[in-house]
């Protein structure tokens, strides 16, 4: 996370947002990554709203002194998460950018962008809270809007990459449309269990290559 701007220069808000001290040392970096941990964790189990910085620093083993000496308040906390998030959603679409696409029939490239993308959103603890809270937490709502335009621009670049027919602004359009629905329901599959979590995969994966087949007709046969 990004140190607060000089004195007059910065927002209220992103000052709040701000970590008391940069994390300098290993013991402090460690510090600082376990109370996101413990996070994550709290936010499966109690939910956003139910979430204290009383009730972190209590599960790190530690004084809310001592955790505000790391974050201000449970929404700085947060965006650290989403930060970290970000940079796991970023990694996998520099990953996507460098596949092979010349061997990948229609439904293997979906199987293969669906699976990545899930990979991302299961290895994150507490996703549904902190995605609701990105949506729904003023301060925390940059952060929504850079992963959406973030997802849709590599995504253009991959159906254009791909082979996929359509102008930049139609490749767009489908990128977004593609965002939308496995953003939604990624977030299903992960809060599934079982055989409903493995039928909503595969559903959306259905539904993801029948939003492409228009643009695939002549280019890439079935």
């Amino acid at each position: 996370m990004k140190q607060a701007p000089p004195k007059g220069t910065g927002t209220a808000a992103r000052k709040q947002l701000s970590p008391r001290r940069k994390p300098l040392q290993q013991r402090s970096m460690a510090r600082s990554e376990q109370i996101l941990e413990v996070t994550a964790a709290l936010l499966d189990q109690v939910g956003f709203d139910a979430l204290t910085t009383i009730l972190i620093a209590r599960e790190s083993g530690i004084s809310v002194g001592t955790l505000y000496h790391y974050f201000p308040n449970k929404h700085a906390i947060m965006y650290a998460m989403a930060k970290q998030w970000l940079r796991e959603v970023e990694r996998a679409l520099a990953e996507i950018d460098g596949w092979q696409f010349a061997t990948l029939g229609p439904e293997q490239f979906v199987d293969a962008l669906v699976e990545r993308q899930l990979a991302v959103y299961k290895a994150q603890k507490g996703i549904l809270h902190l995605v609701q809270a990105m949506f729904s937490v003023p301060e925390l709502r940059a952060l929504d809007q850079q992963h959406d335009a973030l997802v849709i621009e590599r995504m253009t670049a991959a159906f254009s990459r791909y082979g996929l027919a359509g102008s930049p602004t139609e490749l767009g359009r489908i990128a977004r449309c593609y965002l939308e629905l496995t953003h939604a329901l990624l977030l299903v599959v992960v809060n599934q269990a079982g055989s409903r979590s493995r039928r909503t995969l595969a559903d959306l994966k259905r539904l993801t290559l029948c939003l492409l087949q228009p643009c695939l007709e002549g280019v890439h046969p079935r």
